[in-house]
């Protein structure tokens, strides 16, 4: 189209249709930005979201680390049981089941003395431990045999 010239009706018909096309895009548009630009500012929802993820990264995180503990106790478990002699081993599991009497006796006239709320924290503790079962026991033995090796040696 130049000045010279008037529009045709073809380009008049169809400059009309491109001028709706183009405003039904910039619409288009202007409201995605609006609703992007609505979400930015809602810090609520961004907040929860942020949330959730870092739950996700913690959870999975903490996960790994029990997953890395279990390992970790189990190898040197086995570590402390091979390195060992056999004595040093019948001496600690008689010590262990010494131990395990004393606790359970000891455990008993705490459970007669003890007032209501420890009673429950007691609770909660072993609850804890039982869920731990297996690493809590791998520490004791491990801390076991090293004091009766340490001891061992100190006698010499």
């Amino acid at each position: 189209m130049t000045k010279d010239k008037p529009p045709t009706g073809d380009e008049a018909a169809r400059s009309p249709e491109k001028m709706r096309e183009q405003v039904e895009a910039t619409r288009e548009e202007l409201g995605e930005t609006v609703e992007a630009l609505a979400a930015k500012t809602d810090v609520r929802t961004r907040a929860q979201e942020k949330t959730v993820a870092v739950k996700h990264q913690v959870a999975e995180k903490s996960t790994q680390v029990r997953a890395q503990l279990r390992d970790k106790a189990a190898h040197a478990a086995h570590v402390v049981h091979d390195r060992t002699p056999e004595p040093v081993r019948a001496k600690a599991t008689a010590a262990t089941g010494q131990v395990r009497d004393k606790a359970a006796h000891v455990g008993e006239l705490a459970r007669e003395k003890a007032p209501e709320p420890v009673r429950e924290k007691a609770g909660q503790g072993m609850q804890a431990a039982r869920a731990n079962r297996t690493p809590l026991l791998a520490a004791a033995g491990a801390l076991i045999a090293l004091l009766i090796i340490r001891r061992s040696r100190r006698r010499r």
